[in-house]
């Protein structure tokens, strides 16, 4: 059964594009928070180990959450590693980086996000009038701005 809930079709599926973009992006920050957690060593361990939990557990609801705004959109979240690369923007950390340049790439991500989910509000509050997908994703903009702030705060 179509989704019938005073958005068009096309706009619909423009917004679905958006989300799945969202939802590549967070699945991307999240194995490389993830990896990060696993590898980190050095005189913060402990406490860059707890923080690096804790944005993932954070990632992880959020990605669920995307997932779940997908659907109620009419549309099929993408499920595989290959897909999410196909549609993120940010890219895989290939390396295993000191804990400081870790967490330099995590907050150039959260950052680009960020900015990425500013355009995607933007885009969606002038062309399709979908006011809950613009109220989601602020939402998620506000954890991806939190994130970084802390993140930002280890720098010296």
């Amino acid at each position: 059964m179509k989704t019938d809930i005073g958005i068009e079709e096309k706009n619909l599926d423009l917004n679905i594009k958006h989300l799945t973009v969202a939802l590549s992006n967070d699945m991307i920050l999240y194995i490389k928070t993830r990896k990060f957690h696993w590898n980190v060593t050095g005189a913060s361990f402990m406490e860059l180990h707890v923080l690096f939990e804790n944005q993932y557990n954070g990632l992880e609801e959020a990605i669920d959450e995307i997932a779940e705004r997908i659907s109620k959109l009419g549309g099929k979240p993408v499920g595989t590693m290959q897909a999410f690369l196909d549609h993120a923007t940010l890219k895989e950390s290939d390396s295993n980086p000191d804990s400081n340049t870790m967490i330099i790439e995590l907050l150039k991500d959260h950052e680009s996000v960020s900015k990425e989910l500013r355009q995607m509000i933007t885009s969606i509050e002038d062309e399709t009038d979908d006011m809950g997908t613009v109220d989601f994703l602020t939402s998620l903009l506000l954890q991806h701005e939190t994130e970084a702030w802390k993140l930002r705060k280890y720098i010296k």
